[in-house]
C-alpha cells in the first residue's frame, strides 16, 4: 500500500492554483474521490476504469482514495482523469513514474484512453511555470495553446498509453515551443473583413474611423438588407493592433471558455462577438458556478456587436452599461465570486421601425401611427444615452454597388485611427484610466474640449433647431474632439462640431415622425 502525489491546476476567473491529488489502493472494494463535486464523481470513476482496462491495465477491485486539495473551484471534473488514472497506476505499482512529481498533468480520457482537449490549459501551464514545474502533460490538441508559455516543457500526448510510457522514459516526446512574439508580429495586420470589399457607405466608414479613434459606441440604423451587420463586422479590422499584454488577456478568456481553435495558440485580431437578442443572462454576463466567461468578457478588447437593439431586454441592457463603464463583469454565486476585464466597444444596429421600411426611400412603411415611436422608447437606457454616433444606413444604389472604383482599405483607415489615438495617449498621458475621448468624465471634457465664442453660438443655434437635448452636448464635444485629432487640430472648429451634430439622428424630434 502506497500514497501517490500528482499535481494538476485548477482555474479561477483569469488565474490557475495548484492542485495537489493523492491517491491511495488498498485492499478493499471501493472508489472514493474526495474533494470533486459530487456529479463528477461517478462519471470519472467510470471513464478511468474504462480507460485503463483498454490500455492494459490491471484494474481488479481495490479500495482507491483519491484527495484533492483546492478542487472546490473547479467544476472541470473531467480534466482530472488522466493524473487520476496515473496515480492509480503507481500507487498499485503496476508502473514506477520517476519523474512524476516534476510535471502538471491534466487531461479528460475516453473510456478508450484516448485523451480529449480541455478548457483553461493557458492558465495551467502559466501557473505550472510559476510554481516551478518542468513540464505540463496534457492532450494534444491543447499543447499548442499552452506552448505560448516559455520556459515550460509542453508535452502533448494523444492516449494514457502515451503518457505512461513518456513517464516511464520509453518514448521520447519532444516539448512543443512557440515563438510567441514572432506568431503575434507574423498573424497581427491579418483581417478577416476588409473595408476595402464593399463599395460606397461612405458616410458610415466615416463615423466609424471616429469610432474607433475615439473609442465612442455606434449604433447603425436602416432597414433590413442595407448592410449594418457587413459594416460592422469590419469595424475591428480599423481599430488599433493588439499589444502583445491585450493579446494574452484576450486569449487566457477564450481559453477558459473553450473558444480558441485546437489550431490556435494566440489571438492576433480584437474580438468580434455577436450575442442574439434572446440570450440569458447568464449567458451574457458568465456563469461563477461554472468559472465560464459570458459574451462580454469574451469580447474584452474587442468588439461587442449588439443587433436588433430594441430586442434585447432592459435588463441585459442595463448589465452591458455597467460593464462598459466599470470596464468589468463580475459574477457571483453562494461559493465563489469573480472578476474578469470588460474593456470593449459597443456597435449595435437596429431597423428604424418594427417592419423595417420607416423612411425607406423606395418601400413604404406599414406601421401604424405612434408604432414607431413605441418601437424607439423600448431603447430608452443608459446605454443608448451614451453611444456618441447614431447612423442612418441606407441601401447603396445597384450602380454604386457594381462600380469598379477601389475602395479604401482597412488599413488606410486604421493608419488615421490610430495617428487620432497616439495625440489622445498624450493628451491623458498622466491620467489613469483614461486613454481616449469616449472616456472623459464631465469635468476633463470642460478641461479639454473647450471651444470659442463662435463655435459656442453655433453649437447653441444647432440644437435648438435640430431639437436636440441639452443632455447630447457632452457627446457632441467628445466627437468633435475626436474629429478634431483625425483631423490633427489642437482646436475645436465650428466643422467639426458640425460633423459631430450629424452623428445624433436619434436625438433629433423629427426623426420618427
Amino acid at each position: 500500500m502506497m500514497v501517490t502525489t500528482i499535481f494538476g491546476s485548477t482555474v479561477s476567473g483569469l488565474n490557475a492554483n495548484l492542485v495537489t491529488i493523492e491517491v491511495k489502493v488498498d485492499l478493499s472494494t471501493s472508489f472514493l474521490l474526495v474533494g470533486l463535486p459530487k456529479s463528477g464523481i461517478n462519471e470519472s470513476q467510470q471513464r478511468i476504469g474504462s480507460a485503463l482496462h483498454y490500455s492494459g491495465f490491471l484494474t481488479a477491485e481495490k479500495k482507491v482514495i483519491i484527495n484533492f486539495s483546492s478542487a472546490e473551484s473547479c467544476p472541470e471534473s473531467a480534466a482530472y482523469d488522466l493524473p487520476i488514472a496515473l496515480g492509480i497506476l503507481q500507487a498499485s505499482q503496476q508502473v514506477e513514474f520517476p519523474e512524476l512529481g516534476r510535471y502538471s498533468i491534466m487531461g479528460e480520457l475516453s473510456h478508450d484512453g484516448k485523451l480529449l482537449p480541455i478548457k483553461g490549459v493557458l492558465h495551467m501551464a502559466i501557473a505550472a511555470r510559476k510554481q516551478g514545474f518542468k513540464g505540463f502533460i496534457l492532450p494534444l490538441e491543447n499543447a499548442k495553446e499552452a506552448s505560448i508559455v516559455n520556459n515550460l516543457d509542453i508535452i502533448g500526448v494523444e492516449t494514457l498509453q502515451q503518457a505512461t510510457d513518456f513517464l516511464k522514459g520509453d518514448l521520447q516526446i519532444e516539448p512543443l515551443i512557440t515563438d510567441t512574439r514572432e506568431l503575434f508580429f507574423h498573424s497581427l495586420d491579418k483581417v478577416a473583413f476588409d473595408f476595402a470589399d464593399i463599395q460606397g457607405q461612405e458616410k458610415i466608414k466615416r463615423a466609424m474611423e471616429i469610432a474607433a479613434a475615439g473609442g465612442h459606441d455606434l449604433i447603425l440604423i436602416g432597414p433590413p438588407g442595407a448592410g449594418k451587420t457587413r459594416l460592422a463586422k469590419r469595424f475591428p479590422s480599423i481599430l488599433p493592433s493588439l499589444s502583445l499584454q491585450e493579446a494574452l488577456e484576450a486569449t487566457k478568456i477564450h481559453s477558459i471558455a473553450g473558444k480558441l481553435s485546437h489550431h490556435a495558440s494566440l489571438l492576433t485580431n480584437r474580438p468580434f462577438r455577436n450575442p442574439h437578442h434572446t440570450m440569458s443572462k447568464a449567458a451574457l454576463m458568465g456563469c461563477a458556478d461554472n468559472s465560464k466567461p459570458g459574451e462580454i468578457s469574451l469580447a474584452h478588447n474587442g468588439v461587442l456587436f449588439l443587433d436588433e437593439l430594441p430586442e434585447f431586454e432592459q435588463s441585459l441592457l442595463e448589465v452591458i452599461h455597467q460593464a462598459r463603464e466599470g470596464h468589468k463583469i463580475t459574477r457571483s454565486s453562494t461559493k465563489t465570486s469573480e472578476a474578469y476585464p470588460a474593456d470593449f466597444s459597443v456597435i449595435a444596429s437596429m431597423n428604424p421601425c418594427p417592419c423595417g421600411y420607416s423612411n425607406h426611400p423606395e418601400k413604404e412603411c406599414v406601421c401604424g401611427p405612434g408604432i414607431v415611436q413605441q418601437y424607439l422608447k423600448k431603447i430608452c437606457s443608459p446605454l443608448l444615452e451614451r453611444i456618441d454616433l447614431q447612423v442612418e444606413v441606407t441601401p447603396e444604389k445597384f450602380d454604386q454597388m457594381t462600380a469598379t472604383r477601389k475602395s479604401e482599405s482597412s488599413k488606410a483607415i486604421r493608419e488615421r485611427v490610430i495617428k487620432g489615438r497616439e495625440k489622445q495617449k498624450e493628451r491623458f498621458q498622466n491620467i489613469p484610466e483614461v486613454y481616449c475621448n469616449a472616456m472623459m468624465p464631465s469635468h476633463m471634457v470642460k478641461e479639454f474640449c473647450q471651444i470659442n465664442e463662435a463655435s459656442k453660438t453655433f453649437l447653441k443655434i444647432a440644437l435648438k433647431r435640430l431639437g436636440i437635448s441639452d443632455r447630447v452636448h457632452e457627446g457632441i464635444l467628445k466627437v468633435a474632439r475626436t474629429i478634431a485629432d483625425i483631423a490633427d487640430s489642437s482646436e475645436i472648429k465650428v466643422e467639426h462640431l458640425a460633423e459631430a451634430i450629424q452623428y445624433r439622428s436619434l436625438d433629433r424630434q423629427d426623426w420618427a415622425e
